[in-house]
């Protein structure tokens, strides 16, 4: 039988009504010949319960034990979708991590997936099985321990399990019916898109689209899995959602697919930085060992032999980069005039693979942003994508502007 991988978010199963719901378009699924596994998340709010009891019992806990903790809800779900279906009178089993096994590396709370073995669930499928129920986000280390894959890894799980198991497709189930163009709460233009290619999908996750979770997406380009987001509060429709393929799977692409923001954005500059072979090192690796993200670097003229370093990273992650600024200043590996900080700002990106056969792209976005009296802070361009750092205030302004002057409405 041919295999289909369905995917269910926490608020996909957040009932047991909504289970029953979701279970209905599995049944539907194995009556149409495939045999399927279902990946679910907790049901919505019960991790965040269980992060809060391991904050409450102690706040410098084990990575080990907190993942025992946070992973139950998944196991939860599991059992209760299971059962369900076999209410429906459908041969299904649900499957902890552990025992697939689900094979990751020892970071707890952000492990890497490293093997599924197909032989379990396949030995299963022979012997009659229709649905293996899957608890998504959790694994199990080389010692033995459970580990869990980072917030959203449900979707990593699916994914991983599309590719290990050739599935023919991964059909993600969420609160949204497909990608748009940008955010449908900044502008009710926003147009539901039938195709978007895995590097539009992997930029727009990593800007600010929260859609899809980032490692699944670059899984899915790796191992060529097709993906499909569609709502599971919507009447079944077998061409409904947004489907996430190859490049080649798509006949003709706009020049600009889609418009991102992220509002929580902020610029850092170091002044006055002695201009010399190794200064990026000195500064952007003490950085990245503190685990700040930093995205958009600029480097400035020289100037009797002293720049300006400019890069931008999460509001959350500032304070963490001072203190790496500083430690590494007081340590003698550089020095410099001044640290400013601008936690104002918002990233807004135009993404599309048109752009590789399109020039003026750039220069219309400037001059749009221009005309609306926006002022850019930092530029940064990809081969898909342009990105520009602005003041948080005019987020929606720019995203609605950006979004007429490309007639991202029309199909």
């Amino acid at each position: 039988m041919p295999i289909l991988v369905m995917k269910f978010g926490g608020t996909s199963v957040a009932t047991l009504d909504k289970i029953k719901s979701a279970a209905k378009r599995v049944s539907r699924e194995v009556a149409n010949g495939y045999d399927v596994i279902v990946v679910v998340s907790a049901m919505s709010g019960e991790t965040n319960k269980l992060v809060g009891f391991v904050n409450d019992t102690s706040q410098m806990y084990d990575a080990r034990e907190y993942d025992a903790i946070v992973s139950s809800g998944e196991n939860v779900t599991a059992g209760l979708m299971a059962l369900t279906l076999q209410e429906m009178n459908i041969p299904a089993r649900s499957w902890q991590g552990w025992q697939v096994p689900l094979k990751t590396n020892s970071s707890h709370a952000s492990a890497r997936i490293e093997e599924i073995p197909s032989d379990n669930i396949m030995e299963k499928f022979a012997d009659g099985m229709k649905v293996a129920v899957v608890a998504g986000f959790q694994g199990i280390s080389p010692e033995g321990r459970i580990t869990t894959l980072g917030r959203g890894g449900s979707d990593t799980t699916a994914v991983a399990f599309a590719a290990a198991f050739e599935a023919e497709r991964c059909d993600i189930y969420t609160d949204v019916d497909g990608v748009y163009t940008t955010d449908p709460r900044i502008t009710n233009k926003a147009r539901k898109m039938d195709k978007v290619s895995f590097e539009e999908m992997l930029e727009m996750a990593s800007l600010g689209a929260k859609v899809l979770q980032t490692r699944s997406v670059e899984l899915a380009m790796r191992y060529n899995v097709k993906l499909r987001v569609l709502s599971s509060f919507e009447e079944y429709d077998p061409n409904a959602g947004t489907l996430i393929c190859a490049e080649e799977d798509i006949v003709e692409s706009n020049v600009v697919a889609g418009v991102t923001a992220s509002r929580d954005e902020a610029k850092m500059t170091l002044s006055s930085v002695a201009d010399r072979p190794g200064i990026a090192a000195a500064i952007y690796g003490p950085l990245a060992e503190a685990g700040v993200n930093v995205d958009m670097i600029i480097q400035n003229i020289s100037e009797d032999g002293r720049t300006d370093m400019t890069f931008s990273c999460p509001t959350d992650q500032v304070s963490r980069a001072e203190q790496a600024i500083n430690a590494a200043h007081e340590r003698g590996d550089f020095n410099f005039a001044g640290l400013i900080s601008d936690t104002d700002a918002s990233k807004i990106s135009l993404v599309g693979i048109g752009m590789r056969s399109q020039s003026g792209v750039a220069a219309k976005m400037f001059k749009v942003l221009s005309d609306e009296g926006i002022n850019i802070k930092v530029i940064a361009t990809s081969e898909i994508k342009i990105s520009v750092l602005i003041a948080r205030k005019y987020t929606e302004l720019a995203v609605q502007a950006l979004h007429d002057a490309f007639e991202l409405e029309k199909a």
